[in-house]
């Protein structure tokens, strides 16, 4: 039985049948690896994939696999980096009982069914920006995952991340992907949606204690409870603001175990971790761990020239822009959305204000001028850091920032970590983009491994302090 071409078969009914985005999302990179004892062994790409799949696809992948064997399979979903743990199955060493996926499949009894009652005839408005939606959303390797937790939520709301608390650094993705599952699930379902700010709420609070004409505020109490907890699902935007307002947050209390009860979809935003939210009352925190943490890194090399692209391409510039005028604004730009989509504003009209000039790199340099850190490579403490270390190791710049993995490269490239995390106050993620696009796990572990060595190896504590002297002396 040749499994590649029943999961070809399989992956083409599945396209036919799912959006584009689920199937993209979801099934492209997915491999059926093995058919034995009635189980079916499925790769997926994502941690986040096993549970959805099984959850929302898992009787139709069972029913596609029966048309094509005439077998009932259980499905046993995995990621490449478990497989080793099932050698013995793929193998046919021996035969094991494995656990199938019955835990996965109990999870399809608590999905919450599209509430199939006429739409209450009431004026509504979610507030929600059309523009920003699934298909316009740049994914790269800093927000992967909470791309495809938002479209987890987007398709099965109220059931599987109930809260989904996004969080990261302004100008990451947060407010678009908020907002891209209220745009998808408005559009494919009559679910009600509300997106608010932190501010809108505290705002619509406050007038709850305005009287009205007849010197009482029962009208807009009823108006508050109507907007907020006759909904479907309830999106607040930068929930760090509400630290300032406790009566607020107490409603916002009561609000969120309201629709939670009712299995109702919360989506909250912050720029830090629940956590780390210390000016929020703790059962609010509580409330907001009780879901899925999602962090949103600012987004690597690789990802900027995507965005960079997909914004020229929104813009509809009518010209071609060199690659060498991408790399440049993704290099040198601000390592944010905003940042990025203000520089290709800038760099657009200034090439309309200089008559139709064409884009070239000396055109954006001059352009961008007041966008890039003046003397980025001698003001930026992690330029300075990367120059010096490579002058002390007598390699350039470009191997530090490289992914050449040579020894005389790679032992330079973890001391400048070392040195830009102890020395400046740049994160992980930050320190990783400077680095050429490396993720931040890298330079955490970099950091780790130099921190241990230092304790035992005198020459390298040596070099250290003397490469720490050299920086001090040319701050």
């Amino acid at each position: 039985m040749n499994e590649e071409v029943i999961w070809a078969k399989i992956l083409n009914s599945l396209k036919n049948q799912l959006t584009s985005l689920s199937y993209e999302v979801w099934f492209e990179k997915s491999k059926l690896k093995k058919l034995k004892d009635g189980k079916a062994y499925i790769i997926v790409e994502m941690p986040a994939g096993k549970k959805h799949i099984a959850a929302n696809y898992g009787d139709l992948i069972i029913s596609l696999l029966y048309d094509e064997t005439q077998i009932n399979y259980d499905l046993v979903l995995l990621l490449e980096e478990e497989l080793d743990q099932y050698n013995y199955i793929f193998n046919e060493k021996k035969e094991i009982i494995i656990e199938d996926n019955n835990k996965n499949n109990e999870d399809k009894n608590d999905i919450i069914q599209q509430d199939s009652s006429p739409p209450i005839e009431e004026v509504h408005r979610s507030y929600l920006n059309p523009n920003l939606t699934f298909d316009n959303f740049v994914v790269g390797n800093s927000n992967k995952f909470a791309h495809a937790a938002a479209l987890s939520v987007a398709e099965s709301p109220g059931n599987l991340y109930n809260p989904l608390f996004l969080y990261g650094n302004s100008g990451v993705g947060k407010t678009h992907l908020m907002q891209a599952i209220g745009n998808y699930i408005e559009k494919n379902s009559t679910k009600k949606v509300l997106y608010v700010t932190s501010d809108q709420f505290i705002n619509d609070f406050i007038k709850m204690s305005r009287k009205d004409e007849n010197s009482t505020n029962f009208s807009y109490i009823e108006f508050f409870k109507n907007k907020y907890r006759n909904i479907d699902v309830l999106i607040i935007d930068d929930i760090q603001s509400l630290g300032t307002a406790p009566k607020s947050q107490d409603e916002l209390f009561h609000t969120f175990n309201n629709l939670y009860n009712d299995s109702k979809q919360i989506i909250v935003s912050s720029d830090t971790s629940p956590d780390d939210l210390k000016k929020l009352e703790e059962h609010l925190r509580t409330r907001f761990n009780w879901g899925l943490k999602v962090n949103i890194s600012p987004p690597d090399y690789e990802l900027r020239k995507n965005i960079v692209k997909n914004k020229i391409k929104a813009n509809d510039v009518g010209k071609d822009i060199p690659d060498d005028v991408i790399e440049y604004i993704a290099t040198n730009i601000g390592p944010d959305v905003r940042h990025l989509e203000g520089a290709i504003t800038r760099l657009i009209a200034y090439s309309t204000m200089m008559s139709g000039k064409d884009i070239d790199l000396d055109l954006a340099i001059e352009a961008l001028n007041d966008y890039t850190n003046k003397g980025l490579e001698e003001k930026n403490d992690i330029r300075r850091i990367q120059r010096i270390v490579a002058d002390k190791f007598q390699i350039s710049v470009d191997d530090i920032r490289s992914k050449k993995r040579s020894s005389n490269i790679s032992g330079p490239r973890q001391i400048a970590y070392y040195l830009c995390r102890t020395m400046t106050s740049e994160s992980f993620p930050r320190i990783g983009i400077e680095f050429g696009g490396k993720d931040h796990t890298t330079v955490m572990y970099a950091v780790d491994k130099i921190e241990k060595e230092i304790r035992e190896n005198v020459d390298l504590r040596n070099t250290i302090e003397d490469l720490k002297k050299a920086i001090e002396r040319v701050d």
